[in-house]
């Protein structure tokens, strides 16, 4: 791949069902293919492509353009700087949201890498590389509610909203003991109407998501104070591939955290409430 431009960026263009062409996005400071071990570059795209599994519903890991429908974002830049890495094109592999991606992991997976949570649900079926980024997640509770505070969430008679498949639903759906989960597609339009119609209590999800979700029901609508957990964003492979490409992933991803390219990412992004990992 040209190394001509350093400031070129990977388009991923949106086209039935989700993608049909995708250009080349900001690379930076690739490393030459030949300095990547030919059992890590087999291990991590057996295809010769290197296909990169990406919740599109998730904006803090996958930023649609409106006008356009072309797809970016922080997993969407990581992928691509994975793939010139490599020295191999990359080949989008989208999941309209969590759910979704959840099912890839129950039958024979049909991609290389994958951007989303750390899980341990999750972790039956992929091994993570060292986290590239932390999410905050929150509750957002409608106008009226008589939740204000997190500790009144998990109680008989609540009714919390998440994303199905998702790290909320996961992890909510290990430690609430009292309060019911309802589960819905992901996606703002979806924590919105699941909020106004009354069908839940509050809503649990990340915060820049959330902030979104703000602007769409009615007004006094508020996030409750504090962090019911912190989600590790890793790089996932298909459990059984050769060892070598975790242990490329985590010089990889240390790379990409300490010359500035995660940070630089969420920044681009605009995200809130989400941090580069900590070592």
């Amino acid at each position: 791949m040209s190394g001509s431009s350093c400031s070129r960026r990977w388009l991923v263009q949106a086209a039935a069902p989700f993608l049909a062409a995708f250009a080349n996005l900001n690379a930076a400071a690739k490393a030459q293919p030949g300095s990547v071990p030919p059992a890590a570059r087999q291990a991590l795209a057996p295809t010769g492509r290197l296909r990169a599994a990406l919740i599109v519903s998730n904006p803090v890991l996958v930023r649609r353009d409106v006008a356009t429908g072309n797809l970016g974002g922080v997993s969407v830049e990581l992928a691509t700087a994975l793939a010139e890495h490599l020295g191999m094109p990359l080949e989008p592999v989208p999941y309209a949201n969590p759910a979704r991606y959840a099912e890839s992991l129950s039958r024979e997976i049909a991609w290389d890498v994958g951007f989303a949570a750390r899980d341990p649900a999750r972790g039956e079926f992929v091994d993570f590389s060292p986290n590239f980024m932390e999410v905050d997640n929150v509750f957002l509770v409608p106008a009226g509610s008589r939740l204000t505070q997190l500790s009144e969430v998990d109680q008989p008679g609540v009714r919390v909203a998440v994303p199905q498949g998702s790290a909320p639903d996961l992890f909510l759906t290990r430690t609430l003991r009292n309060a019911e989960v309802v589960r819905v597609p992901g996606g703002a339009d979806q924590a919105a109407e699941v909020l106004s119609s009354g069908r839940a209590d509050a809503y649990g999800e990340n915060a820049h998501l959330l902030h979104n979700v703000l602007g769409r029901i009615p007004a006094g609508a508020r996030m409750l104070d504090g962090r019911f957990n912190v989600v590790q964003m890793a790089i996932a492979v298909p459990k059984g591939r050769d060892p070598t490409a975790l242990e490329f992933l985590t010089q990889f991803v240390a790379q990409l955290k300490r010359d500035g390219t995660v940070a630089r990412a969420i920044e681009a992004a605009g995200l809130r409430g989400v941090h580069v990992a900590s070592d």
